[in-house]
């Protein structure tokens, strides 16, 4: 899976599921205690900065509210951008504050997550920045009461399923993140956390063996490989194989396996960590000298120097196990890899635009 080619310009950053429902939250808190609609809330995210927010609906009556914004994330291709995020406040006797389940919100179901098993998928600083808003409500206008807290999210569901959140046992709904309430256009945080993620899932539920794989496409081969490790051993790298291997690093795992396609393994072989094409490109100077290392004649290495893309070198070298050609370029990416991660067993599987692994 990789970030979406980057348009030309200045780009527009957005805020968060977390700061929407903040703002929701102080917002609808505010409609009880004043008993009036609420159409614009000011929230203070992470690092101090105020904004902002338009409530797009607001319906109370003495004992809770409902109020609801929709979500802008700016210029970033973010699967929740436009949607209607809301919260649902009341009060109760009890002290402090709680948070439920709403629709389109999900369930936290495997442990390895920073959120406990049973409770709705909101995040540590999204919890933060809720509690910190009802408390200075509370304060403003004198409120001991305890407040019920209900985030949900319009068609969550719906949007759930273009993420891998059930791959990590959210399920019924989206997570509701941030840790600094801004997204920032075309930022790769948000997939480095998901892999991260992705990981801690996998060690806290007893995998000592995970296959890291390129996306989707790669990830369905590999699973016929290994049919005896569950869904959550496959972690999808992207673009980000540095990132991951710095996690796999700081973990206790035994084996891992890297399936990576060619175009990939090109640049990973050179040493380049982060293979989105606006941060590296393949080296064909390097892949010449390593043909020209493996014992190939001139005639057999110059087309590579006339090749518009790395996935092409299947054109001139057959791709088989006995190829030394393709044997060198696994090595390669095999000796990259074990430099980061010295301690753990690793395998590495080449995969061409046929599907063909070696």
């Amino acid at each position: 899976m990789a970030l979406l080619p980057i348009p030309d310009g200045p780009l527009r950053s957005g805020y968060t599921t977390g700061a929407c429902a903040t703002a929701c939250a102080k917002a609808a808190l505010m409609s009880i205690l004043e008993q009036k609609e609420i159409k614009e809330v000011t929230i203070t995210l992470p690092f101090g900065e105020k904004v902002i927010f338009t409530i797009t609906s607001c319906f109370f009556d003495e004992k809770q509210a409902t109020c609801t914004t929709i979500k802008d994330a700016g210029d970033d291709p973010d699967v929740t951008h436009g949607a209607t995020i809301g919260c649902s406040v009341s009060l109760n006797e009890a002290e402090g504050i709680q948070f439920l389940q709403g629709k389109g919100v999900g369930i936290v179901t495997l442990p390895g997550l920073a959120i406990a098993v049973g409770e709705p998928a909101i995040n540590p600083v999204p919890r933060k920045m809720i509690t910190d808003a009802v408390h200075f409500v509370k304060h403003q206008f004198q409120c001991n009461k305890g407040v019920n807290v209900k985030v949900f999210v319009e068609n969550g569901e719906a949007i759930a399923k273009k993420t891998l959140n059930s791959r990590i046992g959210i399920l019924n709904g989206i997570s509701i993140l941030g840790t600094t309430g801004i997204v920032k256009a075309f930022s790769s945080s948000a997939y480095i956390a998901s892999i991260i993620q992705g990981i801690d899932v996998s060690i806290a539920n007893g995998c000592t063996e995970i296959i890291i794989n390129s996306g989707g496409r790669s990830e369905n081969l590999l699973k016929t490989r290994f049919p005896h490790l569950p869904d959550f051993a496959f972690i999808q790298y992207g673009n980000w194989i540095g990132d991951t291997l710095e996690k796999i690093k700081s973990i206790p795992l035994e084996k891992v396996t890297i399936g990576i396609m060619i175009g990939k393994a090109a640049k990973l072989a050179q040493g380049e960590l982060d293979t989105h094409s606006g941060k590296s490109t393949w080296d064909k100077a390097f892949i010449h000298q390593m043909a020209k290392n493996c014992g190939y004649s001139d005639e057999q290495c110059l087309p590579i120097l006339d090749l518009n893309m790395a996935r092409r070198l299947t054109e001139i070298f057959d791709f088989n196990e006995n190829e030394p050609f393709f044997q060198s370029l696994r090595q390669h990416c095999y000796d990259v890899c074990k430099q980061h991660i010295p301690n753990v067993a690793l395998t590495v599987f080449l995969i061409d635009a046929n599907d063909k692994i070696i």
